[in-house]
């Protein structure tokens, strides 16, 4: 059994690495300004040693299901071709181990492999299990809830969240006072993923709990019942509580009530917590909640914090509001920050404010130079929204040096947009190498718009805490 974890564990780690050089290099992945250290490379070199050594003789079954762990996503993703090592011996696509029903004697036999001591049979076991909306599996496990075990219990409560068990609320809520602060925490998590009203106010006694991690999942699950009796509480979490992670969840539920009142709470915990991490996850909040009287204090992370990732929130946060009156301080932000994250989306954030017309600010025009080629399409893109005939040589001077075809497709729609309409300045576009230059060029004298490039950022971080 040792063996079969390792394979499961090695695969799940090997994803890991793998998702995190993805990111690293991808246009559009968060912080891909980070390069991985000759440590974290080498710890990739021995978790792949691990996984090879750990697959030799691993049952089918167990090799599937970890390698579903480095698998893509999609037509072609690694999983439907023809024919691979493992043949047709097992297929394990979502859409069959995912939802297909189980045999009743498998479902006996998963349920009582709940209690192994082994933490990879009741991991494979309760996952196997859930998703269901199987009415013996949610039986099975609203029983587990009350047994000796803490172990156990943990796992039967996880396993109810991921049926979505309407008819396990109160079983859970019960739960949640239990001595043990794994089950109080799942049986939280539990409850938020089953969204039931019911739960709100023992969620919310779970606030004081003292482990942090239950006061997280309570949080969290609270964020999801879409709540705003909730709100009082969640503001005095953000404001008070001693851990950044229960903080950072509280910043996150408050954003997805999009609750005005609490905008000048965030306000002061973006300029005044400590950690990082809730200073970014605030600025998110307050691009939800769309106040404009958080805009002041949103231009000041976005110039002043030490954090990239918080400056690149607070930026993609003042977009959200959509307050004209910030786009200069944008412009400058695009100019002069340090990471090429910022001003790319700063640059979008720009287009975003001033779509409708008016003028570009000149640290939007510098970027057109910018050595990041995404800063540069973000640039271009916005330009093109802004439609500012001022910047047609600005224009036209990038067009003479861009190199990349995807900009410069992004430069032509911004140079008609802006309006020019010279035969000349269109026909030498014609003489381009590249085919959609070409056909850009071609609907310019047409009088048409090219296609839209619509360098949309990834807002970071992602709406979830």
């Amino acid at each position: 059994m040792l063996k079969v974890f390792g394979v499961v564990v090695a695969a799940v780690m090997l994803s890991t690495n793998m998702n995190t050089r993805l990111d690293e290099t991808s246009s559009i992945a968060p912080y891909a300004d980070d390069v991985p250290s000759s440590d974290e490379a080498k710890r990739a070199e021995v978790e792949i040693g691990a996984l090879v050594a750990a697959a030799r003789g691993a049952p089918p079954l167990i090799c599937a299901l970890a390698a579903q762990a480095v698998r893509g996503y999609g037509w072609g993703d690694w999983s439907d071709a023809p024919t691979t090592p493992l043949g047709t011996v097992v297929s394990l696509r979502d859409h069959e181990y995912g939802s297909a029903e189980l045999a009743a004697a498998d479902v006996q036999l998963l349920l009582e492999s709940l209690s192994s001591d082994d933490p990879c049979v009741r991991e494979l076991s309760i996952r196997l299990l859930g998703r269901r909306k199987n009415e013996t599996v949610v039986n099975g496990l609203v029983s587990r809830l009350g047994a000796p075990s803490p172990l156990l219990r943990e796992v039967a409560a996880f396993g109810l969240g991921l049926e979505e068990a309407a008819g396990a609320i109160d079983p859970l809520i019960k739960a949640l006072r239990d001595a043990t602060a794994g089950v109080r925490a799942n049986s939280a998590w539990a409850l938020g993923r089953i969204e039931s009203g019911r739960a709100l106010n023992p969620l919310m006694d779970l606030f004081r709990d003292n482990t942090p991690m239950v006061r997280q999942a309570a949080v969290i699950a609270v964020g999801r019942l879409d709540s705003t009796r909730a709100a009082a509480t969640l503001i005095r979490v953000v404001r008070q509580d001693e851990s950044p992670a229960v903080r950072r969840a509280a910043a996150w539920a408050l954003g997805q009530l999009e609750t005005r009142e609490a905008a000048e709470v965030l306000t002061g915990v973006l300029t005044q917590d400590s950690d990082a991490r809730v200073r970014e996850m605030t600025a998110w909040a307050l691009g939800q909640i769309e106040s404009r009287s958080s805009a002041p204090a949103l231009i000041s992370a976005a110039r002043r914090d030490p954090d990239d990732k918080v400056r690149e929130t607070a930026v993609w946060a003042l977009a959200q509001i959509e307050d004209n009156s910030s786009a200069d301080a944008l412009g400058t932000i695009a100019a002069n920050d340090k990471s090429s994250r910022v001003r790319g989306t700063a640059a979008w954030a720009i287009g975003q404010i001033r779509g409708d017309g008016g003028r570009a600010p000149a640290g939007l025009v510098q970027l057109l130079r910018d050595e990041s080629q995404d800063t540069r399409l973000k640039a271009a893109w916005a330009l093109g929204q802004i439609a500012d005939s001022s910047t047609l040589p600005a224009i036209h001077a990038a067009l003479r040096v861009e190199k990349s075809h995807e900009v410069t497709r992004a430069l032509i729609r911004a140079l008609l947009k802006s309006g020019e309409r010279s035969e000349a300045a269109l026909t030498q576009l014609l003489e381009s190498r590249d085919p959609q230059v070409r056909e850009a060029a071609v609907r310019g004298l047409a009088g048409r718009s090219p296609a839209n490039p619509w360098p949309w950022p990834w807002p970071r971080p992602r709406p979830f805490p």
